[in-house]
């Protein structure tokens, strides 16, 4: 089961970086979550992520069970470490998990935000430059036409406004993603170390099995 969550984990920073920067892969990727987003496709990704949280919750409460056993018994396990450390790391992997794919949500929302105010900027500048070129009408006419491009600057500006504010969400949005990577990998390097602490402490426990087999053999020759 980690290795399949540090999978997805794996194709959740290449979208992100993918959504990150201007390439062709970019459009093909929006393109596939916006048909993610429609349908039945919503209903499954809560789905898997509700699934995912109750595993998670789970993890959770094994470790408090084992926590309790440990201050009830006054002795520490290798066994019961083991499993501690097992069930961190699953909580630790899946929690980062949907943290990623929250990340990737939003990143994929404010791309699509920002695409809506160009093409409305776009529109609302083609709209005054017909206006510009009208002023040289009749003089009724061409008072109308100013307040109305009056009007439409106001609304460019409203919409460069808006364009920044949201610009400035998606580089907030990038930052994260970056220091999300850089998390991963300090993950990877926790999960290489648990790896080597869990081989010592099966290797310990292993030894301890067989001490107590011989001691066991010299009780009852």
């Amino acid at each position: 089961m980690i290795h399949l969550l540090f999978t997805v984990i794996g194709a959740e920073m290449v979208l992100i970086v993918l959504l990150l920067f201007k390439t062709p892969l970019r459009k093909l990727v929006i393109m596939g979550l916006d048909r993610v987003k429609r349908g039945r496709g919503p209903i499954m990704v809560k789905t898997v992520a509700g699934t995912v949280f109750l595993v998670l919750v789970s993890s959770v409460y094994s470790m408090m069970n084992i926590q309790e056993r440990s201050v009830e018994g006054g002795i520490v396990n290798p066994t019961d470490q083991v499993l501690m450390a097992k069930h961190l790391l699953e909580a630790s992997i899946m929690g980062f998990c949907l943290f990623l794919a929250w990340m990737t949500d939003r990143l994929h929302h404010y791309i699509r935000e920002l695409r809506l105010l160009r093409k409305s900027m776009e529109a609302v500048k083609k709209q005054s430059r017909g206006f510009d070129d009208a002023k040289n009408g009749a003089s009724e006419e061409a008072k109308a036409k100013e307040e109305e491009l009056a009007s439409l600057k106001a609304k460019v500006k409203k919409l460069e406004s808006d364009f920044e504010t949201k610009k400035k969400d998606v580089k907030a949005a990038e930052a994260n993603a970056e220091a999300l990577r850089k998390q991963s990998e300090g993950f990877l390097l926790e999960y290489d170390r648990l790896l080597e602490d869990n081989q010592n402490l099966r290797e310990q426990l292993q030894s301890l099995d067989r001490g107590l087999s011989l001691s066991d053999s010299k009780k009852n020759p």
